[in-house]
């Protein structure tokens, strides 16, 4: 990858810019003036989720940055209260009615294992994955897929569906580098996404972090950020500071050696933040 206007290929031809730009905890006004300046500083993937209750604000950013629809990949999310066929369709539906569109680049179903449905995972989320291919064939979303799912979820929707995840988003950064979901991503033909790349905010104060970012003359952000591209995923930063919107993209005029890339990986010691994706949740996601 040599730029923000760089691709990759999903499995259906869809293009994907090759960093995002994440939403989460934006509320209002400032979910708007970000996505602005996300997209003036050359960002064209845009990442929210119904849950983060920011989509009408995003949608908002995003028509008054000038820059047409088409040439924006718009990602959202299905909250955790709108598992099963016929709520994702509506939960969808108000999503894209929120953001002001009539499709989105890509939709995905945001935590696997809910309290509620525990003793019923197959059945729950192979009638959700049944909406998101209806809502994929009707032409409103143009590619599907995932949010914190583990292999065995994935694998779940394989043996159900001729048509599984394109994407998968999760949590992916250097104290969580997922190497193993990586290369499954790889041999199944699917996209990895990384949210949280900084580590939300954990990575200022490593000092191996800063370290290497001296080396490198780079910021902490940066180096974090072109961790995840050269892992082959999508890094998803976030922030809410002009200068640092800019900074976090850009990451594509040095390389991090082999060696140094190891280092980083290393910090898998310190551990991922928060529950692992095989941990029930109520309800109501809080964020990611």
């Amino acid at each position: 990858m040599k730029g923000l206007t760089d691709t990759y290929t999903l499995s259906n031809g869809v293009k994907v810019p090759c960093v995002g730009f994440g939403t989460w905890k934006m509320p209002e006004e400032i979910a708007s003036a970000s996505v602005k300046c996300a997209i003036s500083s050359g960002y064209r993937h845009i990442d929210t989720a119904a849950a983060y209750q920011n989509e009408y604000y995003v949608g908002k950013g995003i028509k008054e940055s000038g820059i047409p629809r088409n040439e924006i990949f718009l990602v959202s999310k299905l909250p955790n209260d709108d598992h099963g066929y016929e709520k994702a369709i509506a939960s969808c539906e108000a999503s894209l009615k929120r953001l002001g569109t009539d499709y989105l680049d890509a939709y995905l179903i945001h935590w696997p294992v809910l309290i509620q449905n525990v003793d019923r995972l197959e059945e729950d989320l192979c009638e959700t994955w049944r909406a998101l291919e209806r809502l994929y064939n009707d032409g409103k979303l143009r590619s599907i897929g995932t949010s914190n799912f583990l292999e065995e979820h994935i694998d779940l929707l394989k043996r159900n569906f001729s048509v599984y995840p394109m994407i998968n988003q999760v949590q992916m950064h250097p104290q969580n580098p997922q190497e193993e979901m990586v290369a499954y991503c790889r041999e199944n033909n699917i996209l990895p996404e990384a949210w949280s790349p900084l580590i939300q905010g954990q990575a200022f104060k490593r000092e191996e972090l800063i370290g290497l970012s001296e080396k490198y003359g780079v910021s902490v952000a940066q180096l974090c950020v072109r961790f995840i591209v050269q892992k082959g995923a999508v890094p998803i930063p976030k922030s809410t500071t002009p200068e640092r919107i800019k900074n976090n993209a850009d990451v594509f005029s040095f390389e991090i050696s082999e060696e140094d890339m190891k280092e980083i990986a290393s910090l898998k010691k310190y551990g991922m933040i928060g529950d692992p994706p095989s941990v029930p949740r109520t309800h109501q996601v809080v964020g990611f």
